[in-house]
């Protein structure tokens, strides 16, 4: 290989080709100007890529400078009849000239010449230099221009994928030399420039015509040769096509251009200009590469081991504030190993891999401390991972992985590095790029570890008023300070507490479960005349569908379909299947929540899940370690696994409160919809009444139990923006039926429509919705072009605000009740929060309060326009409350 290397790239091929592929997204790609990226991020995906497969010494981008070119004026009609190209496109191309210049690349385009023709001129002026070319194009024209130095990538599979073609890999491939293109081109035309060449020859006839005659003027010189009578009466008629055809194939190799080989020295990256453009079109994942690719260059940052000796220069330091980072090698920090700490007071960062000097006096006093603010990438896992030392985190100011969900909750992450890479802060690592990943996963040791622990801690830092001022503008600084910071650490006390778990039913349940499942399967082998893998659906398939001949309701790429939805259809027909379904069922029972929760207990007898308060984009919480929101409740079986959860005492007893429709008293009270909030504040049954509008009967008592099961589908339907094909699938009615009843629930509730419509215009308008708290949930595709994506983004808008109003008054209640218990001094302690419900534990003695006294605080979590409902119950274990 040559040092002297030289990349040309076709600008306006591939900025085309980087629009395309990544058009179902255009509307994803904007920047905080409106302006279009999706072009732009995709050739600098390409240019990332040939950057390095290249290494090239010399770059240039040629561009088209026009429509009207020299072949314009041989052929009116040259390229006429492309389609407009579309204007999210047309207001990229500047951008990617400017991306070209931040990146150290000239580009270049000539007057009445295409791009093909500079990098024609400039190819052959390097070939007689003795450099090695690559021409990098989504246009197979430039195949003409290899040689023995020149190659010529085409992108194929969207900007990233290229074929390679050389001088060998063309006559391997076509059988001809990358001249004979021009002339294979001229005889069969090309409707991309809109030239056609001779009528009836296609690409093979044309390839066969070169292969044998060598050129277009070597055939006219011996047409009478060729065989085929109506073959040659068209090249006869067509001869004059033929030849201007070659014109216009061919690549002006001498066009008279101004820049020369020298000029096209590359600079690399202006690294200043470009983090700013990165910046400037949101091209997060350049800018985290970039931090990456720089990060062998990174600047060791100061640092103090801590040993006995700096305990004391610690102890000295007078600061009201302080930065701390515990680390810790694991995703569940109720168990992970600890790997070290790092804690930063006046600028001065002390690091350590020994958490036992946290335990010390001058540590411990200053993390415990209600006068020093604490400033953490994550309270909850710091402060879960701290009580296992036995040290209390006090007085958190800022939460760095909180304050960035709040302020959007797409595509977040638990990784400290990958949070402030989106708040365009580059000066940290992954945990990821410094651990590795898999197998490759390790914990470095000292200096690379305490550099690592050092950064997060400046992140931190750096982040605080950034994201503090965001929060305020967005005027979320109550819902962070008075709502989510608190709940952190409710929500880590409920975990650091946990709740008892009494192994000896789940055994027996594991017990039984195996026994009932060997003996459905016997049975379903029975039906069946043999033995399968009941689990295969390929299996189950051929079982059903081919040996037992059952209707076959859907296929799939790899055969029958064996989906629930499937099964279903064909069980009140079939025992067989009826079976398989149950057996189905029991199976998920016994492996993910017997056995399951078997292996999550820990040596207290208690289970201790995580909640993930950053998650969900609606606000609600989310359980795993293990999922404790997700135990079924819709069948017996899965009930009964509610048993083994049981109070910490014996004397005490499982209580349990939840709120009554919640999600459609807070569409009642933001929509201002007068018929629903009547219903409500008279306390009428909200399903029974709906049915009676929609039906138009006279008053509830004529509402029937299917009636009413149609209602309530449209109740919670209408919530999340069921569609009528929807509703229809829900309630097993016609698709007519179910847009009357959609219609008609609608007219009675005009101010549920209306709150409808205008959240979705408010979404179009600002691209977000909020609740009753100023939570926001960013909707990108809420103008996409995309009629599936703009749907989903609509019923989003719609039903969001509801489902984070509900998720924003759970979560005063929390707090409320937490402060409530501990004001009074009572021994009951809140357990475990499964969507609408919290549950508690209390000795048998303090039930009659909690009865009275958690309702009454739920109730007044959040002033409606109507009333807020709570239901009790309590018993001797979570299955048996009453």
């Amino acid at each position: 290989m040559s040092d002297k290397r030289l990349l040309l790239i076709d600008g306006n091929s591939i900025t085309y080709k980087a629009f395309f592929a990544l058009i179902k997204l255009v509307d994803r790609f904007t920047n905080n100007e409106g302006v279009h990226t999706n072009a732009i991020y995709g050739f600098n995906n390409m240019l990332n890529i040939m950057l390095d497969k290249v290494k090239p010494t010399h770059v240039l981008v040629a561009f088209d400078a026009g429509k009207t070119t020299f072949r314009t004026e041989m052929y009116s009609d040259y390229k006429a009849g492309r389609d407009k190209t579309p204007e999210e496109l047309v207001e990229q191309f500047d951008y990617v000239k400017e991306l070209l210049k931040n990146r150290g690349i000239k580009y270049y385009q000539l007057k009445n010449y295409e791009a093909d023709d500079i990098i024609g001129t400039l190819s052959k002026q390097a070939d007689g230099l003795g450099f090695d070319t690559t021409i990098v194009t989504g246009d197979n024209d430039l195949t003409q221009l290899c040689s023995d130095k020149t190659t010529v990538s085409i992108s194929n599979r969207g900007v990233s994928g290229v074929v390679r073609y050389d001088t060998d890999y063309v006559k391997e491939t076509m059988g001809i030399t990358p001249e004979q293109i021009i002339d294979w081109k001229a005889l069969k035309g090309d409707s991309s420039d809109n030239y056609s060449g001779v009528t009836g020859v296609g690409d093979k006839t044309s390839l066969k015509l070169v292969k044998q005659f060598g050129s277009v003027e070597n055939l006219y010189d011996h047409v009478d040769e060729v065989s085929g009578k109506k073959l040659k009466e068209h090249l006869i008629e067509d001869k004059d096509e033929a030849f201007l055809a070659k014109k216009l194939a061919r690549i002006n190799r001498e066009a008279p251009i101004e820049i020369s080989i020298d000029d096209t020295e590359y600079e690399g990256d202006h690294l200043d200009d470009l983090i700013e453009f990165y910046r400037q079109m949101n091209f997060r994942k350049f800018l985290s590469e970039m931090n990456t690719t720089q990060n062998a260059n990174m600047k060791d940052i100061e640092y103090v081991e801590v040993s006995d000796d700096t305990l004391s220069e610690i102890a000295k330091q007078d600061s009201d504030k302080v930065t701390f980072y515990l680390g810790m090698d694991g995703d569940n920090y109720h168990d992970a190993p600890f790997i070290g700490f790092a804690l930063k007071i006046n600028d001065k960062i002390y690091v350590s891999n020994d958490v036992e000097y946290l335990k010390s006096d001058q540590i411990k006093q200053i993390i415990e401390s209600n006068d020093v603010k604490k400033d953490v990438f994550d309270a909850k896992r710091t402060y879960v991972g701290l009580n296992r030392l036995g040290i209390t985190l006090n007085n958190v100011d800022f939460d760095l992985l909180l304050s960035s969900y709040l302020l959007d909750t797409n595509d977040n992450s638990n990784d400290l590095g990958k949070v402030a890479n989106r708040h365009d802060y580059f000066d940290v690592q992954s945990d990821d790029d410094v651990y590795g990943k898999g197998a490759k996963r390790e914990i470095p040791e000292g200096e690379k570890l305490f550099n690592h622990f050092a950064r997060k801690l400046n992140a931190i830092d750096a982040l605080k008023d950034k994201l503090f001022d965001g929060l305020k503008e967005n005027n979320q600084w109550d819902l962070y300070t008075d709502v989510e910071l608190p709940l952190t650490f409710v929500l880590a006390r409920m975990e650091i507490a946990g709740v008892v778990v009494d192994k000896d039913v789940l055994n027996e349940m594991q017990s039984k479960l195996s026994e009932r499942l060997e003996e459905i399967k016997q049975t379903i082998y029975n039906d069946a005349g043999e033995e399968f893998n009941i689990a295969s659906p390929k299996q189950l398939g051929v079982i059903l569908f081919e040996k037992l001949q059952l209707p076959v309701i859907k296929k799939t790429k790899t055969g029958y379909s064996t989906a629930v939805g499937v099964l279903e259809q064909l069980a009140p027909d079939y025992p067989i299947v009826e079976a398989i379904l149950e057996y189905r069922q029991l199976s998920k029972i016994l492996s993910t929540y017997v056995e399951g929760l078997l292996s999550d207990i820990h040596g207290d007898g208690k289970v201790h899940t995580r909640y993930l308060q950053t998650l969900t984009q609606t606000g609600r919480l989310s359980s795993v370690d293990p999922n404790l929101q997700n135990i079924p409740v819709r069948t017996e079986e899965g009930r009964k696994i509610r048993q083994a959860f049981v109070p910490s005492h014996d004397n005490y007893q499982i209580f349990s409160s939840d709120y009554s429709q919640i999600e459609l008293r807070v569409l009642a009270s933001i929509s201002g919809d007068k018929n629903m909030q009547d219903e409500f504040i008279h306390n009428d049954d909200i399903h029974a009444s709906t049915a009676r509008r929609i039906f138009g009967l006279k008053d509830n008592s004529e509402v029937t139990p299917e009636l009413r099961r149609q209602a309530k589908a449209v109740n919670f339907g209408i919530v999340y923006g069921i569609s009528d094909f929807g509703l229809a699938k829900n309630t097993g009615i016609s698709r007519k039926d179910a847009k009357e009843f959609i219609e008609k629930y609608f007219a009675e509730y005009p101010g549920v429509k209306k709150y409808m419509d205008e959240s979705v215009e408010s979404a179009k308008k600002n691209g977000y919705v909020e609740t009753i708290l100023h939570r926001r949930r960013y909707l990108p595709d809420i103008n996409s072009k995309n009629f599936n994506l703009r749907s989903f983004a609509e019923r989003t808008a719609m039903n969001s605000p509801i489902q984070g109003s509900a998720a924003d008054i759970i979560k005063i209640a929390m707090i409320k009740m937490e402060n409530e218990l501990n004001k009074r001094g009572m021994k009951a302690k809140m357990l475990l929060q499964v969507h609408d419900e919290l549950i508690f534990e209390a000795p048998d003695e303090e039930i009659e309060v909690l009865s009275e006294l958690v309702p009454k605080v739920m109730d007044s979590a959040v002033e409606l326009n109507v009333p807020l409902n709570v239901k009790s119950h309590y018993g001797k274990n979570w299955y048996s409350l009453k």
